[in-house]
Formats: C-alpha cells, sequence, structure tokens
C-alpha cells in the first residue's frame, strides 16, 4: 500500500534532518550516519514507511562514507536520473513512499551484482536478526 502524507505530516513524522534528505533530496555527512560501519546481522528499512530495502547479507564497507550495499529487495526501489551538480548519477528512492534514499553506483564489489548502493543512514531503520 503506497504511503502518501501532506508535507507537514512528513516532517511531523520524521523530525527535520530525515525531512531534509528523504522528503527534500538532501544528504547526511560523509562518515557521520548511525549505520556507516555497523554489520549487525538483521534487516534494513525505509524509516519513513517501514517497507524492507535491504538484508545485511549485502551491506558491505565501500569506504565511501554512507552505508552501501550490493542488492536491494525486490521491488523496493524506483530509480530516478539525476543529473544535479554537475554529475550524472541514479537516485534510488523507496517505491512505496517516494521518499529519497541516496544513490546507487555501477561500482560495486561483487561480481554477482557489480552495485554499489550508498545510502543516507538516516533513511533507515535496521530491525536486528531475532
Amino acid at each position: 500500500m503506497k504511503t502518501n502524507l501532506k508535507e507537514n505530516e512528513w516532517r511531523e513524522k520524521l523530525g527535520d534532518k530525515a525531512f531534509h534528505v528523504m522528503r527534500k533530496g538532501g544528504t547526511e555527512a560523509p562518515f557521520t550516519g548511525l549505520y556507516t560501519d555497523s554489520f549487525e546481522e538483521g534487516d534494513y528499512h525505509c524509516k519513513a514507511c517501514g517497507t524492507l530495502l535491504f538484508k545485511s547479507t549485502h551491506k558491505f564497507h565501500s569506504g565511501c562514507g554512507w552505508p552501501a550495499f550490493d542488492t536491494a529487495e525486490a521491488g523496493a526501489i524506483s530509480y530516478l536520473r539525476d543529473t544535479s551538480f554537475g554529475m550524472i548519477r541514479v537516485e534510488t528512492r523507496c517505491s512505496n513512499c517516494d521518499s529519497h534514499l541516496g544513490h546507487v553506483f555501477e561500482d560495486g564489489p561483487t561480481e554477482t551484482t557489480g552495485k554499489r548502493y550508498c545510502i543516507n543512514s538516516i533513511c533507515l531503520e535496521f530491525k536486528p536478526k531475532s
């Protein structure tokens, strides 16, 4: 089920920092996010709507300053061409609530996908494996 809220409802639900990143396309400073260096077993969900986005088995240390994954859950991510800041990138958004998550690049370390999803920690809610 799609999540659609008004701008003021998103701000109230997420708080100012997450609202800036998730609803306005901002970013958190590199190497400052809660999950950048976390490798506990579990699942990463969208902070805005709870959709399962990534599993910890697909997380790796990329050195880019944000949590990195080589695979997203099927259908969880939508992709948009991003030409901001004079670059050509692929923006990632939650397919359910259309919140900005980060970007995906074609320079990942695994042969299976070759992808590197750089995701803002503030966009994620981690649920440890029970």
